[in-house]
């Protein structure tokens, strides 16, 4: 589906790349390491949307002509807490076994910037997880190696298949693109 406007999606993630060309945009991919700090004090559920604020704010220089920037941060919420990238297997089977057998939030917030306009907006799906075994929890660690997901689990995957039990919200934000909300802003821009 054809815009009026050239799209540039700045993530290196690939389950928003494959979303983005599934809901049928034609766009490219530009990426640039941005750090991604925020205010101690900020409300965790402010905080995805700051940081896609951010990471187009660090992304500028692409932004010629008419160009659309798109940017996004999901963020895992439980508890009041973020629970962000695992940094190895021991962090990664930490933050599922809280998940485990529990509720949590995820949230994902996205900024569309051109060089006359700029929307920020976010969107939030509560998750419900089965209980698993740390066994399952140690086979699902050491076949995906989750180290580049929010929360550790990714939904698209063999835990999301098996430990979801129920949803509230759109599926595809867990994954990583509110693609609905994105259509309607894009749409409207």
């Amino acid at each position: 589906m054809n815009f009026k406007y050239p799209i540039i999606l700045a993530s290196k993630s690939p389950r928003r790349q494959w979303l983005l060309k599934e809901a049928g945009f034609d766009f490219t991919i530009e990426t640039k390491d941005t750090n991604e700090d925020f205010p101690a004090d900020m409300n965790v559920y402010e905080v995805p949307a700051y940081l896609a604020r951010k990471k187009a704010l660090a992304m500028t220089e692409f932004l010629k002509g008419d160009t659309v920037l798109i940017t996004a941060d999901t963020v895992v919420i439980q508890k009041n807490q973020i629970l962000g990238k695992p940094a190895d297997a021991a962090e990664a089977k930490q933050m599922i076994l809280q998940l485990s057998g529990a509720r949590h939030e995820v949230v994902t917030g996205v900024c569309l910037k051109s060089q006359q306009k700029e929307v920020v907006f976010s969107d939030l799906t509560e998750v419900h997880f089965t209980t698993l075994s740390e066994e399952e929890i140690d086979w699902y660690i050491q076949k995906h190696q989750p180290f580049d997901k929010a929360g550790a689990y990714g939904a698209q995957e063999w835990i999301g298949m098996v430990a979801i039990e129920k949803l509230v919200g759109s599926y595809f934000n867990v994954m990583g693109l509110p693609v609905h909300k994105l259509y309607q802003e894009l749409r409207d821009f």
